[in-house]
Parts: C-alpha cells; sequence; structure tokens
C-alpha cells in the first residue's frame, strides 16, 4: 500500500485509525478556513491521541508488572519451599541449632534476591518486548511490520536476562529456550508445504521418550563419572535424588574406569556409620557391593523407590501448586476442589515418575554389570540409557517438557566435557554465547507468538496473553486480506 498525498504511511489507512485521520483532516480544514470549530476539532484529535498513547503506556506497564509477578513468584515460590525442607532438616539436629539458624539466615537472603532479580528479569523482558512491538508498529505501520515485528522485538528484549546476574553464566536456561524454540519451528515447519516432509520423523509418537533416554545416558553417566560437567545447581540435584554419598560415587567410578580404588575403607566406614557392616573386596569386577551394600538389586529398587518417593514430593508440589494459582486462578474460586485435585493427582505421579527413574538407573546398571560380570564406561552409558523409559509414568502434555529440559542439560554437560579434555575448538567459545543463543531463541518463540499462534499449547498461549495483553487486532496483526 503506496504513502497518501499527504505523506502518511499505510497505518494511517487502519480501519482502527480511522477516526483518528479523520479528526485530524478536520482540525487541517478548519485551521485553513479560520472558522471557530477549529479548537473542538483540534481538541478532539488530540484527545483522541492522548488515549491511544495511554493505552500503549498501560499496555507497558501491565506487561512489566505481570512478567515481575511471575518470575518473582516462581523463583520465590520454588526458594520458599527449598527453604522449608531446609528448616525441617536443620531442626532435627538440635546440637547445630545456632549454626542452622545462620545458615538458614543465608538462604532466606538469597532466595529473595534471586526472586527479585528474576521477577526483574520477566518484567524488563515483557516491557522490552511490548515497548518494542509498538514503536515499531508505530513508525513502521502494524500491518507492514506484522511478519517481523516481534521477531525484532523478541531479540531485542532478549540481553535482559543479564538482570538475573551480569556475571553469571545462563547457559542452561539459554539451552533450555533454544530447544524450546526448536520444538516451537518444528511445528511451524510441520503444517508448511515446503518443510513438512523433512519435519515429519518430528511427529513420531515416542520422540519424547527417545529424547529421554538419550539424555540420561549422558547426565547419568556424567552424575558418576565427572561431575564437574554438570551445573553446580543440576548436580546438587542429582547429589539428592541419586540417594548415594560421593565416596560411593567415586568407587564405582573406580572400578568402571579400570583404576585402583581410591578409598576403599571410607565406602566401608560410611556403610557401618549406617549400622551395616559390609566388607568389600578390593579386586571386584561388579561394583553393586559398593552400590547398596549387603541387599540383593532387586531388594535396593524397591527400598530406594519408597526412600525416592519420599524425596521427590516436595519437589513436585510447588510445580502443580504454583501454575494452579496463577494459570487456573479464575477456575480456582469457582471449582476449587476439582483443580486442587488434579494438582495432587499430578504431584503424585510426576513424584512417581522421578522415584522410579532414580531407582531404575540403579537397577539397569546393575542388571547390564552382573549379565556382562563386568563394569565400564560404554557400559555405564548403556546402563544409563533405558532409565528414560521412566518417562512413560508422566502424562503425555508434560513428555517433552522434561524431555527438552533433560536433553538441554545432557548438551550442556556434553559440550562441557569436550571443553575440559581440550576437543572443543576456540572457535565454538564465544563471549557470552548465552545472551546470543538466549535472544535468538525468544526472537523465534515471540514471532511465533505473534505470527503461528496455533503452535503453542493452550495453557501456554493462555500465559502470554495474560502477560501482553490482548493480541493485536485482526486488521493490525496479521494483515487484512482485501483492503
Amino acid at each position: 500500500m503506496s504513502p497518501s498525498a499527504d505523506g502518511s504511511s499505510d497505518a494511517n489507512n487502519d480501519p482502527h485509525n480511522g477516526d483518528c485521520r479523520s479528526l485530524y483532516v478536520n482540525c487541517k480544514h478548519f485551521g485553513k478556513s479560520g472558522s471557530s470549530p477549529s479548537s473542538s476539532g483540534c481538541s478532539d484529535l488530540f484527545s483522541h491521541l492522548a488515549l491511544k498513547e495511554w493505552e500503549k503506556l498501560r499496555r507497558i506497564l501491565i506487561a512489566s508488572a505481570k512478567g515481575f509477578t511471575i518470575g518473582a513468584g516462581l523463583k520465590g515460590g520454588l526458594a520458599l519451599f527449598s527453604i522449608l525442607a531446609r528448616f525441617k532438616q536443620r531442626w532435627l539436629l538440635t546440637s547445630l541449632r545456632k549454626e542452622a539458624l545462620k545458615t538458614n539466615s543465608e538462604a532466606i537472603v538469597t532466595a529473595v534476591k534471586e526472586s527479585l532479580s528474576y521477577g526483574l528479569f520477566l518484567g524488563t523482558f515483557a516491557g522490552a518486548f511490548v515497548s518494542m512491538d509498538e514503536l515499531i508498529g508505530a513508525l513502521g505501520g502494524h500491518r507492514r511490520t506484522a511478519k517481523w515485528r516481534a521477531l525484532l522485538a523478541g531479540a531485542i528484549a532478549g540481553p535482559s536476562i543479564l538482570l538475573t546476574g551480569f556475571k553469571t553464566q545462563h547457559t542452561s536456561l539459554a539451552i533450555y529456550i533454544f530447544m524450546r524454540a526448536a520444538v516451537l519451528a518444528s511445528r511451524c515447519g510441520i503444517k508448511s508445504k515446503r518443510f513438512g516432509r523433512i519435519c515429519k520423523p518430528l511427529t513420531w509418537k515416542h520422540g519424547d521418550i527417545f529424547l529421554m533416554c538419550l539424555s540420561s545416558s549422558q547426565i547419568l553417566s556424567a552424575y558418576i563419572l565427572k561431575q564437574e560437567s554438570l551445573p553446580s545447581s543440576y548436580k546438587s540435584f542429582l547429589n539428592k535424588h541419586g540417594g548415594k554419598d560421593l565416596v560411593i560415587l567415586q568407587g564405582v567410578k573406580d572400578i568402571a574406569s579400570g583404576m585402583p580404588f581410591s578409598d576403599l575403607q571410607a565406602i566401608q566406614r560410611y556403610y557401618k556409620a549406617k549400622g551395616v557392616d559390609v566388607q568389600l573386596d578390593p579386586n571386584m569386577k561388579v561394583p553393586c557391593s559398593i552400590i547398596h551394600e549387603n541387599q540383593s538389586c532387586g531388594g535396593h529398587f524397591l527400598s530406594f523407590l519408597l526412600e525416592a518417593y519420599k524425596r521427590a514430593l516436595p519437589v513436585y508440589l510447588p510445580v502443580y501448586l504454583i501454575p494452579a494459582l496463577l494459570v487456573h486462578r479464575q477456575g480456582l474460586v469457582k471449582r476449587p476442589h476439582t483443580i486442587l485435585a488434579k494438582g495432587l493427582v499430578g504431584t503424585a505421579r510426576s513424584s512417581l515418575f522421578l522415584s522410579v527413574y532414580c531407582s531404575s538407573a540403579w537397577m539397569w546398571t546393575c542388571l547390564l554389570f552382573r549379565i556382562f560380570r563386568r563394569c565400564n564406561i560404554p557400559m555405564v552409558f548403556m546402563g544409563t540409557f533405558p532409565t528414560g523409559l521412566a518417562l512413560g509414568i508422566e502424562k503425555k502434555s508434560r513428555r517433552m517438557e522434561i524431555s527438552l529440559y533433560c536433553f538441554a542439560r545432557a548438551i550442556e554437560s556434553f559440550f562441557a566435557y569436550l571443553d575440559d579434555i581440550g576437543y572443543l575448538p576456540q572457535s565454538v567459545k564465544m563471549r557470552r554465547a548465552d545472551i546470543l543463543v538466549f535472544s535468538f531463541s525468544t526472537a523465534i518463540i515471540m514471532h511465533c507468538y505473534a505470527q503461528e499462534r496455533e503452535v503453542f499449547r493452550s495453557k501456554y498461549l493462555n500465559v502470554l496473553d495474560w502477560v501482553f495483553g490482548v493480541p493485536p487486532p485482526p486488521c493490525e496483526t496479521p494483515p487484512c486480506k482485501g483492503r
């Protein structure tokens, strides 16, 4: 659409701008003729423009506030459950109460800081995206910029992740968001006539479980053999839910690597402190006695499963509780029993998944070691691969989410390992590559949100619409046909 005679852009031909344009022409006409209605027309024009500008500013402020609420709420909620678990654990140790109080106070301060930083991050991201979306639309016209405006705005808003820590590497989050963007892009490709045939393998029914098995092979092998390749937060998570002391993991690592035991007596002392007297053979070929002392492999699986389930429940309670308060806030008022029942069932189901996942990791490795009567690094990788089958316990809508999260961690661990042994080329290393990857990913996600909304699941789309406001009218984005 070409510019009009007075130099205005195609955006002025929008039906939504019709009233403003007529007021503008009316104001010019009466201004030239010197008639009295000039002041009334111009007053109406300025009032209309001021109202539109206020609506834009209001959208920016509301998006920023809602983004801050989500960021601070999610991070703060997870931190709250973690602090409560620490209080319970520390208060059981009555001889260390003073130290416990000091440690918990530091944990609370850290949790508040992290909650505020993540709130500022998501608030700034939402505000920056809406600001750029409005600015680009105002300068270039909503219809003219519709196909690429959200892409650019998402990329510009991406560096706001630095607010969570300027010196902190956000590799894990960047890779995970990149995985999410790749899923959305693949869904666009599947329904595309040009790329549909290429993306057809991505529609495999059990692709999420296979991806989880692949991720488990890398993550759990790194957990046993090279924990330095894992992010510190994820490493502590695995150490907690893996349920094994570091001296036991070191013993398995020694025998898998074909090295002499570094401290076999430390393992025996560990079990003796638990009331179990176990004798370990320095020439053993299978580490089952190290992993589960005098228990059988089957007996260990059952006892570990019960303990793992108790550890998993506090993890998933906030995962289901917080979204219920944010996403289903209206339904929670109308039918609280239904929403809460679904949350409790989801918590129980997800906790069962995590406990079976951790338990089966030791079961599969023990089974493989006993079949071949040896333990080495390739067998650790093979033994941890079928652990991902536990994902089948989760409901279908959550499987891809979990597998993508774990796959992002596996990729990070894999490249960290390559970098540690000197196999990663210098050309691959880039300063603040995490910010670049994150911005690239948010650009794709926000473009899909604006132009390919059907590739989102309804619950995510509802959250995005709640944060960024009602989508632009159809005569602005996408372009109106026949006008």
